[in-house]
């Protein structure tokens, strides 16, 4: 996509971001034909502009079926929060479960990943309410817990898949999300900063307000190159960091605002409670930004090298 076509498509997303039916929007729009023609742009339109928009979507199954390589609508059974490791027994899926009839379960075989495709009434799912039910996870087990999938099958059954690249394409688009909801987040808080005056004059002039709100900046740009980087170099490890640095950027622009918005962000009449809520869960899919920090840094102290520094 030329830089043309890439507005028209992201004007185009924003409209789609606001129907009552998301998920059907972005099929008229042609979401899935512009991922297989150019996956980097799709990828990084959609989900900064699901961010901005605070909107929700299947969009993500979307992108791990085609890193998987699995030509087939299903949804895909993602590892339980906080964790990145796929696992065949529990986990939790996106609101594609609902209007799904398949779903795609991985299996650990031989250190190899295993894609099988289930009925999605084989997975009991339970709606996770907690801080941000409107995004749709849902929270789901076998139907029959004392055999799991990959023992219900044949040992030829499912297609062996690259678990680590699908990861690692979830973990850019995620990375984009937590950058576009934090944009916003910047973008509320110095709307206040801007409107709001104590002691005859807007807070925007004091040295503190300022201080958050150039901090914020910083981390946001920070983390939107990381994961500009992260596609450049088309690796597991830089994926893992700019979803670990983008959870924290976004976590820090939400902690920096609030104090800017101060009591009229805790209010449920301003918008940046459901960015708040928002990131903070976003943070924990495919790996949260401390528990993928820990790990990055187990693998430099088991390798002994730091990895290449990224030219930002």
């Amino acid at each position: 996509m030329d830089a043309t076509e890439r507005d028209l498509f992201a004007g185009s997303v924003r409209a789609a971001m606001e129907s009552p039916d998301v998920d059907g929007a972005l099929v008229d729009l042609g979401w899935r034909d512009a991922l297989a023609d150019d996956v980097r742009a799709a990828v990084s339109v959609v989900f900064d502009v699901q961010g901005r928009a605070n909107a929700a979507s299947s969009a993500l199954d979307d992108v791990l079926l085609d890193a998987l390589g699995i030509d087939t609508r299903a949804a895909v059974v993602l590892p339980p929060l906080a964790s990145w490791r796929a696992t065949s027994t529990a986990g939790v899926t996106t609101r594609a479960l609902s209007t799904r009839s398949d779903a795609v379960v991985l299996s650990a075989r031989d250190d190899k990943y295993v894609a099988h495709i289930v009925p999605a009434t084989n997975l009991v799912a339970r709606p996770i309410s907690g801080i941000d039910p409107t995004l749709g996870l849902l929270a789901v087990e076998l139907s029959d817990e004392s055999r799991p999938i990959p023992r219900e099958m044949p040992d030829s059954s499912g297609q062996q898949v690259d678990w680590d690249a699908a990861l690692a394409a979830g973990q850019r688009a995620l990375a984009h999300e937590l950058v576009g909801a934090a944009r916003t987040m910047l973008d509320l808080a110095q709307e206040h900063a801007l409107g709001r005056e104590q002691f005859g004059r807007p807070i925007a002039q004091f040295q503190a307000v300022r201080h958050r709100l150039a901090e914020t900046f910083v981390y946001v740009e920070a983390a939107d190159a990381l994961v500009g980087e992260a596609w450049d170099e088309g690796g597991a490890e830089s994926a893992r960091m700019a979803k670990a640095f983008a959870g924290r950027a976004a976590r820090t622009a939400a902690r920096h605002c609030q104090q800017v918005l101060a009591g009229i962000g805790f209010t449920t009449e301003h918008p940046f409670h459901r960015y708040l809520a928002r990131v903070l869960v976003l943070d924990q899919l495919l790996g949260s930004g401390r528990a993928l920090t820990r790990e990055l840094g187990r693998d430099v102290l088991r390798r002994r090298a730091l990895p290449p520094l990224v030219d930002l």
